[in-house]
């Protein structure tokens, strides 16, 4: 104990922790910003089916972004590391192999995705308005895919390099501009659905061109020349393709939950499906902030495995935790006691409300829960300890699945109790994994 608050009395970490956090939370909480804008702007046109096509639509295109989000964790771990070996040269293959991953499955996913959008909507059964308002919203948002893939590998980078100020600048500036441009295609241009969609393509090329720019001054920091020829040799990539694969398999099966959620909320009706699309705004708004902690300990205890110094990657964890801790509160405090007035923001349709209101205590709870698999993904990520963040996702998907079956019964309370059941398996696996690690020494190994 008298060891732990050693650590949490270490005035530099809690420095370096909020120095690489603070941006972090403030440029991570202008992405559900610009959810929040979608469903206020949209929610306050006339016909609930409008705000289910930008819940639907954005939950189908999420999905095939966040499947990638291996691309950013990937390029973080291992640009963290490089940076606390002093490598220029590895930080500079990191960046070139995380932009031309970024195209590839840009590509790929290119193809299919039109196809998994017809077969997502079909186990929905959406009335005939709003599927036809979600395959139009869609359509749109797919020629921003290589922009938001491109832009997931440079903020990884960066945060890797232990430059926050990067990713706050590209995030920050084009989140802004989505929601101007929204504001103005929606209600401005009476673009309506497609309006939104629009604002969102523009808003995430804009980050991608911005990221781009601002790679150039931050390499300057670490000299080096990249070895073009290693590029062309299997071994330079496998490493990152196998952190990356399991990374893959973590959050296919992370973002096959939340479908699973928009699937089953879209066959209890309308008002269901946008109602709990506007409460999972609020965990948004929570992970995203808390994901600005989950950032720091990703380049510290990266850079502190880099460098081989066990000290520095405990400090760097406990400091994280309390404050995560503290800020999980507040969250959860804010859900409950200004709940109402969070969904009163978002929409004026009275059917959504009047549903959102009654699963709120969900909401307040999930902030609790949920911020301990924050954390340790974050520590995860900065080891590339991928494998076991895979096994953990998938522990926890087996165990919550057949409790969310024999849920159903409940119906959306059912699915509520069933999501939080999962996001608490995520920490306790993650929890029981980490400590073997660190009984035997092995995020050092």
């Amino acid at each position: 104990m008298s060891r732990l608050l050693a650590d949490w009395r270490d005035r530099p970490t809690h420095y370096k922790v909020w120095g690489l956090a603070a941006p972090m939370i403030l440029s991570n909480v202008s992405v559900p910003m610009v959810a929040l804008v979608d469903s206020a702007v949209i929610g306050h046109l006339p016909h609930a089916h409008q705000l289910g096509a930008v819940a639907v639509g954005g939950s189908l295109y999420t999905l095939l972004v966040a499947v990638l989000g291996f691309l950013r964790m990937g390029s973080t771990g291992f640009a963290a590391q490089a940076a606390g070996r002093s490598d220029g040269a590895a930080l500079r293959q990191v960046l070139v192999q995380g932009l031309l991953l970024a195209l590839l499955f840009a590509l790929l996913l290119g193809v299919l995705a039109l196809p998994f959008s017809h077969l997502a909507l079909g186990l929905m059964n959406p009335s005939a308005a709003l599927e036809q308002s979600t395959r139009d919203f869609f359509q749109i948002r797919l020629l921003g895919l290589p922009a938001a893939l491109a832009t997931y590998a440079l903020v990884g980078w960066f945060l890797g390099t232990q430059n926050a100020r990067a990713p706050l600048m590209i995030l920050l500036a084009t989140n802004v501009l989505n929601i101007i441009l929204n504001l103005w295609f929606v209600l401005g241009l009476d673009w309506g659905v497609m309006g939104s969609a629009r604002a969102s393509v523009i808003a995430e090329w804009s980050a991608a061109l911005l990221g781009l720019a601002m790679t150039r001054p931050s390499l300057r920091a670490y000299p080096g020349k990249i070895a073009w020829a290693l590029l062309a040799q299997w071994q330079s990539w496998r490493p990152l393709l196998s952190v990356n694969r399991d990374i893959f398999i973590r959050s296919l099966a992370l973002q096959g939950v939340f479908f699973l959620i928009t699937v089953q909320g879209a066959r209890m009706g309308e008002a269901t499906v946008a109602a709990n699309a506007l409460l999972l705004n609020g965990l948004l708004l929570t992970a995203y902030a808390l994901d600005g902690l989950a950032h720091a300990v990703e380049a510290l205890c990266g850079h502190a495995i880099g460098a081989g110094d066990r000290q520095a990657l405990r400090r760097s964890l406990t400091v994280a935790c309390g404050w995560s801790l503290l800020a999980s509160v507040g969250f959860a405090l804010l859900f409950l006691l200004g709940g109402h007035w969070f969904i009163q923001l978002q929409t004026d349709i009275p059917s959504v409300r009047e549903t959102a209101f009654v699963y709120l205590p969900y909401l307040a709870l999930l902030p609790l829960i949920a911020v301990w698999s924050y954390l340790l993904d974050g520590l995860f990520i900065g080891a590339t300890r991928a494998r076991e963040m895979r096994n953990g996702m998938l522990v926890s998907v087996a165990i919550a699945l057949p409790f969310a079956w024999l849920a159903s019964g409940l119906g959306n309370h059912g699915l509520w109790l069933a999501f939080l059941l999962f996001m608490a398996l995520r920490g306790v696996t993650l929890g029981v994994m980490g400590w073997r690690l660190q009984r035997s020494d092995g995020w050092f190994a």
